[in-house]
């Protein structure tokens, strides 16, 4: 018999060597497919990215033009210019005396502020010749005014002294803000003029029809006043034209030196100085103290400033805050970190109760002596 020994074939030991390519091979398949998962979300990257870009162009190909000016107006103007057709308009032959290089116009009164923005006083400018150059751009002037409850009884005087006065010889839109459409007056118009009545609300307190002004202004320059207009003036219904007022008061944006504290050292001027307030100005800022019952500017620079006297005055409400001067303090703030490109001295606001001075050579814009009290109630 033949005894035949099996030997059963067991496997090796698990050696160390054997655990490592395990290991590393688990490592790899991972890696594979982290890399194939990265792959599929750059591909969706790039699609989602082509996605947006073409929305985008969609987009900004639909934008309307008041969109544009809110970023950039003076970009969007350039894209607009054909180059090859501009051309250059010569003023007509105008007499007129040689200006001086060493001479000032006048020396009795400042002219210039020292971010150099010209003063205006009578004696300053030369009328035809910035009128002819204003000619050349075939522009449009708005004017707003709001008459609201006993207001309105000051329309009448204020629309037909703007007819004798105002902007003679240019197109000139009339805005009147009233609650009583009805009672503004139908008066005589000359060529290129026209009134449009805009219906606006009656608050109970006169401090809350003031200030909702900045908020009216701002949407109306949204949805109807850059259509019709380039430059927008702004000015209170109890006040007069009393003297020519024309092109020398435009300009990007426009202010004009209260007749109450024109000669007011910084410390005296009414900014609102509680920290609390929006509408706040640091006691060692500011410069001239403005009237917010006439101002100008263009059709962009009029909406910067009423939206953010607006939202400053939003904010305040929001936080039981009421400045010191309602709409005018907020209108104060903003011109002391946005300077005006141009002052108008008191001669376009000016008040008879106050004691004239030699310095005021015309008194072209002018408050209608009334009781305050009686019409604000």
């Amino acid at each position: 018999m033949v005894l035949v020994k099996t030997v059963s074939k067991e496997k090796p030991p698990f050696t160390v060597s054997d655990k490592v390519n395990q290991d590393v091979s688990v490592k790899m398949k991972n890696f594979q497919k982290m890399k194939n998962y990265l792959k599929c979300c750059c591909v969706l990257l790039v699609i989602f990215v082509l996605v947006f870009m073409v929305s985008m162009v969609h987009i900004w190909g639909q934008q309307e033009p008041i969109d544009d000016f809110k970023e950039n107006s003076l970009a969007v103007s350039q894209r607009c210019i054909d180059w090859d057709k501009l051309q250059t308009a010569s003023l007509p032959n105008l007499k007129y005396a040689k200006p001086s290089a060493l001479q000032l116009p006048r020396t009795d009164v400042n002219i210039l502020t020292p971010w150099l923005a010209p003063i205006i006083w009578e004696g300053t400018y030369n009328y035809d010749i910035i009128n002819e150059q204003f000619k050349q751009g075939n522009h449009s002037i708005g004017l707003i005014v709001f008459a609201v409850k006993k207001y309105v009884q000051f329309l009448n005087e204020f629309l037909t002294t703007a007819e004798l006065y105002f902007m003679l010889g240019h197109r000139v839109h009339y805005y009147v803000f009233t609650d009583r459409p009805e009672a503004v007056p139908k008066i005589s118009l000359n060529e290129n003029r026209f009134i449009h009545v805009l219906k606006t609300e009656p608050f109970k307190r006169w401090q809350d029809i003031s200030m909702q002004r900045m908020e009216s202004i701002r949407y109306h320059i949204l949805n109807q006043f850059h259509k019709e207009v380039d430059y927008l003036v702004c000015a209170d219904s109890d006040m007069k034209f009393n003297d020519h007022v024309g092109v020398e008061i435009l300009g990007e944006l426009v202010a004009t030196i209260h007749p109450g504290f024109y000669a007011s050292d910084r410390s005296s001027l009414p900014y609102e100085r509680r920290s609390f307030s929006e509408a706040y100005v640091p006691k060692d800022m500011g410069d001239f103290y403005y009237m917010a019952a006439f101002y100008a500017g263009t059709v962009q620079e009029i909406y910067k400033l009423t939206s953010f006297c607006y939202e400053s005055i939003e904010k305040d409400k929001k936080n039981a805050v009421e400045a010191v001067w309602h709409e005018e303090s907020h209108f104060n703030k903003f011109l002391t970190y946005h300077k005006p490109t141009k002052v108008l001295s008191p001669e376009y606001i000016w008040d008879n109760n106050i004691k004239d001075e030699p310095f005021l050579k015309r008194k072209r814009f002018l408050a209608v002596p009334k009781n305050h009290k009686e019409i604000r109630n």
